[in-house]
């Protein structure tokens, strides 16, 4: 792998490694990136040509905080562009620069295809560790922040996974009585995050679980409905591997 063809391909090398910490790290989280591209361009095209904008904003949300991720500054840019507008309800723009913003999705995957000389990893899928009975539930719809968040958990925690609020809540109800703490994104598909911190509320599960919000929305008035539900703390993407250790910590003492 030649990071000069990322470089080259306009990719901001120097500000992912800040994220992420080191190259191995990165190149897995493009293998983690290039394992669910393809599916998530499919539903934003579908969503966009049934106008739905609510799953709209939702999927190019999450193409956003994985571009930050990994460096890709344009793609970030005009998904989040697309994201204000879907969020507004403004169809005439998302299909007006649909074509752009999809031109520029293909040519940083024909960049990282190019550096990673074609050799594309399935990506890796975040199981319950059936040996260990404390476990922490990581809910968000990318699996390069579930992965991410998984190398940094101590390694006396399990970590599963869910990909949106349904799945959350149902290994909420199947684990409850190992899981240590969850860490919550509020914009995931069919059931969002604050959905789940509704059943958390309406069964009394805030005093048995400890929960963090991560999310890529740092607007005011989110924080401050987060923060009408009794949680830990409040974790805005794009995070470093150090922010996401201070607060595990702080998730997991706060009962002890």
């Amino acid at each position: 792998m030649d990071i000069n063809v990322l470089i080259q391909g306009g990719v901001n090398v120097n500000g992912a490694l800040e994220l992420l910490g080191d190259m191995e790290t990165y190149n897995e989280t493009i293998q983690d990136f290039l394992s669910e591209i393809d599916e998530k361009l499919a539903n934003i095209k579908k969503y966009k040509e049934e106008q739905d904008m609510d799953n709209y904003a939702i999927l190019v949300h999450s193409l956003k905080s994985d571009s930050k991720y990994l460096g890709f500054t344009q793609l970030a840019e005009l998904a989040y562009q697309h994201e204000m507008a879907s969020k507004a309800k403004d169809v005439r723009f998302v299909i007006g620069s649909y074509d752009a913003l999809m031109t520029e999705a293909n040519r940083i995957l024909e960049v990282i295809k190019k550096y990673t000389s074609g050799a594309v990893a399935e990506g890796v899928t975040i199981v319950a560790n059936n040996d260990s009975t404390s476990k922490i539930l990581v809910a968000d719809d990318s699996n390069i922040i579930r992965n991410f968040v998984q190398k940094v958990v101590p390694t006396e925690y399990s970590v599963i996974s869910a990909n949106d609020g349904q799945e959350a809540i149902n290994m909420i109800s199947q684990e409850l009585q190992n899981l240590k703490g969850i860490l919550l994104d509020l914009n995931m598909p069919n059931v969002d995050g604050f959905q789940v911190l509704d059943f958390l509320n309406s069964n009394n599960l805030f005093a048995k679980v400890p929960v963090v919000i991560i999310t890529g929305d740092d607007s005011k008035d989110t924080v401050m409905k987060a923060f009408d539900y009794p949680i830990v703390d409040v974790l805005n993407k794009p995070f470093t591997e150090g922010s996401v250790k201070n607060v595990i910590d702080k998730m997991i003492n706060i009962h002890q």
